[in-house]
């Protein structure tokens, strides 16, 4: 698809700078931009790539002064990491076709219910009683059990395995080989050093706009629900114990994982490999640096944590200091 730096200024809210009737065709990184192309500029580290860059199309933000001649068309909006993230959508809409399928030896039941237009790929399974929403497409090698709800326009990729009872709202991706609904690590230890098995009888609940990345696993709770807020980002690799709730908008990085009973608030960050220990409650707006592992709760919002046990960031920072120089010393 070919677009013009006229028509894209127009969708993004932004103002062209230079000539309006350039044209692209793909997507590019800065670093590799070549004509036919468009690019974003938003990290001030690869500023020199702006002078260089062969694309046609640049997004820049408005704030953006020069220092040199930049021979392709700016489009100046006021973030261009989103608006690259809005564009990318938009794109991605124009070449989606939303056709009814159902694929070789695919299996469902006359109790299950699928919307309109729903994909179903070759050799799935859609368990009785189950409702699929409209649009919804569901590749090949997937697993849905009984009694699970799914919105509309959701994509799950394949090799996922989704455990009777679950609940999956609107627009939600899940990507492959991820596990929604496995039992959590729920035993109980006994007088002769053995463990009985705790049965786990409730589900997860996963709201609106919220993608899981390949090979994540997110067990069902004890009782009640495990819940995923609105908007959630989980990366690959990722573990959320039984009865977790994660807040609305959180984003969670890679190989982290979350012990069963937390609650996570609304608006956090977590880095990659950050372990967060059970039982315990993490305020809105927290964050927390690559490989914290957090093992208290966190009362007050608005804050950055560093290192395991993880402290505020500019406290790690000073007995890092500390380390070094003593370190140093030997």
């Amino acid at each position: 698809m070919e677009f013009k730096a006229k028509e894209i200024a127009d969708l993004l809210g932004g103002t062209v700078e230079g000539d309006p009737e350039a044209r692209i065709s793909a997507f590019a990184r800065i670093e590799n931009g070549k004509p036919g192309t468009i690019c974003f500029f938003a990290n001030p580290k690869y500023e020199h790539y702006v002078y260089e860059c062969k694309a046609d199309i640049i997004i820049v933000n408005s704030s953006f002064v020069p220092q040199k001649p930049v021979s392709a068309t700016m489009i100046r909006v006021e973030n261009a990491y989103a608006s690259i993230a809005q564009l990318l959508d938009y794109v991605t809409a124009k070449k989606r076709s939303f056709k009814r399928y159902r694929g070789f030896r695919s299996r469902r039941f006359f109790s299950t219910k699928l919307g309109k237009k729903v994909y179903l790929g070759d050799f799935s399974h859609v368990g009785r009683r189950t409702v699929v929403g409209d649009y919804t497409k569901i590749y090949e090698n997937v697993y849905i059990g009984d009694d699970v709800k799914i919105g509309s326009k959701c994509i799950i990729y394949p090799g996922v395995r989704i455990y009777p009872g679950m609940e999956i709202g609107n627009n939600v991706i899940i990507h492959s080989n991820s596990v929604i609904g496995a039992d959590g690590f729920g035993f109980a230890p006994l007088e002769d050093g053995t463990y009985k098995k705790i049965e786990h009888t409730g589900n997860v609940v996963i709201g609106d706009d919220v993608e899981i990345g390949a090979c994540t696993t997110i067990d069902r709770s004890q009782m009640g629900a495990t819940v995923i807020g609105k908007g959630v980002k989980i990366d690959n690799l990722c573990q959320i114990a039984h009865n977790v709730e994660i807040g609305d908008n959180t984003v969670i990085a890679a190989q982290s994982g979350i012990a069963g009973s937390t609650k996570i608030g609304k608006h956090c960050v977590l880095g990659g490999q950050v372990g967060v220990a059970g039982h315990i409650t993490i305020a809105d707006n927290t964050s927390f640096g690559a490989q914290s592992g957090v093992l208290g709760s966190v009362k007050k919002g608005g804050q950055a944590f560093l290192g395991t046990p993880a402290i505020p960031y500019r406290d790690y920072l000073k007995s890092y200091a500390i380390f070094k120089r003593a370190a140093s010393e030997k």
